[in-house]
């Protein structure tokens, strides 16, 4: 953190804590819950899930429940990053948070809306956001990892 980038107060980082604890446990009641209605599906053999012309649709579904756990678990690491590394967060945490937000929702939307729309057993047009919410994720991971590591110089240098 440089001494130019402007801070938020500390009301802000605990907004922050408090939005990210809470998608991250609602993200994971979310996916865990299609996770439970894939398996559902699988144990009442539903056709439209397990017939063979059907191979795509699961796959989409299945990256879209692994995915959306995935980043919940994400959210959650990032509040308790938040609430150990800073006492008040900067800019970058606020655009990594909007980031990672946005990629949380459209990468997992990617995946389980293409599996409603197999062309030929290809996944349909939604999986084009998967990239889009990949992206929005990899900039987010990219400025926590950087404030992460400013934080650590930040320390080395008190000591």
């Amino acid at each position: 953190m440089t001494k130019k980038e402007k801070y938020h107060s500390t009301t802000e980082l605990s907004r922050l804590i408090q939005s990210h604890f809470s998608w991250g446990w609602w993200m994971l009641f979310a996916f865990l819950t299609l996770g439970f209605l894939l398996e559902a599906l699988h144990g009442f053999k539903a056709g439209f899930y397990l017939d063979a012309s059907s191979e795509a649709r699961r796959l989409m579904w299945t990256l879209a429940h692994a995915h959306g756990t995935l980043l919940a678990v994400v959210h959650l690491m990032f509040a308790t990053f938040l609430n150990t590394r800073f006492e008040q967060p900067h800019v970058r945490m606020s655009l990594a948070s909007r980031s990672l937000k946005g990629g949380s929702i459209i990468l997992p939307a990617g995946f389980f809306f293409a599996g409603f729309f197999i062309y030929d057993g290809d996944p349909g047009l939604f999986i084009y956001l998967a990239p889009v919410g990949a992206l929005l994720l990899m900039f987010a991971v990219f400025l926590i990892a950087r404030s992460a590591l400013a934080s650590n110089v930040e320390e080395e240098q008190e000591d």
